[in-house]
């Protein structure tokens, strides 16, 4: 520990190095009489002591009830989320992606995955007052190259996606000049980089956003599928990682994650996290599913084509779980301008359904939507479809609007 930093009188530097008490930690574990008796100072100087070194080595200034009343301290308002740049997509996460805690996007390859985030890091950089955060974002690539084409296409179609914003402000803004790109290949390059390079740039304030593109990507090349108990240690450790720069700089991370086939009987089948009706589940097991905040699914349905203009396949973004959201989902596409949610002809809530049906939840395929037992949420139902029990419930309320 450098004594020179902190204010203390050199007498009371002179004794703690006499007792050889060497660190911070030792100080603040340390009682009041047991340092008094170890350095023989007086009361004042031990209290003196504790209070400058706890300052010392706080990560920041604490923050009481009265100033979270008048709203002093906006990034810790639980209130605050990150836009997806798309009302529908805000509506079924709540207002947008959580400012703190890992934020985990599954899905197969070619889901849309990266196109999220890619579109995750142009709101980002939008003011607070358009639901974004100011700055810019890290991203790291721990597969494939950075899309950088295809991010300068999503730049181009901003004024498209966001009509709801001043066209100065969409196509004003230097949004390739504030995503920081970075390159880990292997678990070690990963360590170095969110210990080192990513901390800098938060501290900053150049970075308000992490996306790690993907986790599993890393541990799959390190580590056999028999390795689970070996790979456990190094998961955590980039987790709690993860999570102290998240706490400590209030920026949200969104960490890709690949998918496993689940077979019958094997623990990831049996671990299946509430997707019931599917046989591709998240990657990393049980241990790294502690660690998320909110999970996400993203998923193709069968149908649509693949065109120069976008793709019209239709996708499904769902949620798996978050201590603020129920499970429910809602269908996406991938367009020019970035990824757009589908707006449901109707919906029906979980508690009407869950009522006549004793569970309630949508599960999505390109024609209607049907339910699926064992998920809350609300369910989506498509007008005139004679197959669906409450068809007739929505009928009239449909007519009306018309």
């Amino acid at each position: 520990m450098d004594w020179e930093q902190l204010e203390l009188n050199p007498r009371v530097v002179a004794a703690v190095k006499r007792a050889r008490v060497r660190t911070a930690r030792e100080i603040l574990s340390l009682s009041g009489p047991d340092l008094q008796r170890l350095t023989r100072l007086s009361q004042a100087d031990v209290h003196h002591l504790h209070l400058t070194v706890a300052a010392a080595y706080r990560p920041g200034l604490p923050v009481t009830a009265l100033q979270l009343l008048r709203g002093e301290c906006p990034s810790l308002e639980p209130g605050r989320r990150l836009t997806l740049g798309c009302p529908v997509l805000d509506g079924l996460l709540r207002g947008g992606v959580p400012l703190t805690g890992i934020t985990e996007l599954a899905g197969e390859s070619a889901a849309g995955k990266t196109q999220l985030c890619l579109q995750l890091c142009l709101c980002a950089q939008y003011p607070p007052e358009h639901g974004g955060l100011g700055a810019g974002a890290v991203y790291i690539c721990t597969e494939d190259a950075f899309p950088a084409k295809r991010l300068q296409q999503l730049i181009s179609f901003q004024a498209r996606l966001r009509p709801d914003l001043p066209l100065a402000l969409t196509q004003g803004l230097p949004f390739s000049d504030n995503i920081y790109v970075e390159h880990a290949p292997d678990l070690g390059a990963l360590q170095a980089c969110i210990s080192r390079r990513v901390p800098i740039l938060l501290s900053r304030g150049l970075v308000r956003l992490v996306v790690l593109d993907s986790v599993a990507a890393v541990f799959r090349s390190e580590f056999e599928a028999s390795e689970a108990r070996e790979r456990a240690g190094p998961l955590l450790a980039l987790a709690v990682a993860l999570h102290r720069l998240s706490h400590s700089f209030s920026a949200p991370v969104i960490c890709v994650n690949q998918v496993t086939d689940a077979v019958d009987d094997s623990a990831t089948a049996r671990c299946h996290y509430g997707l019931t009706d599917r046989r591709a589940l998240p990657s990393l097991g049980i241990i790294w599913a502690n660690q998320v905040l909110v999970r996400l699914m993203l998923s193709r349905l069968p149908g649509g084509t693949e065109g120069s203009g976008g793709s019209s396949v239709p996708r499904r973004l769902e949620v798996v779980f978050a201590p603020h959201l129920p499970q429910a989902a809602c269908l996406c596409s991938v367009g020019q301008e970035g990824v757009r949610g589908l707006p449901a002809p109707a919906r029906c809530r979980s508690a009407d359904l869950g009522s006549r049906r004793g569970s309630g939840a949508a599960a999505l395929d390109t024609g209607h939507l049907k339910s699926t037992p064992g998920v809350a949420g609300f369910s989506l139902c498509k007008q005139g479809d004679p197959s669906h029990p409450h068809q007739k419930d929505l009928a009239p309320k449909a007519q009306s609007d018309r």
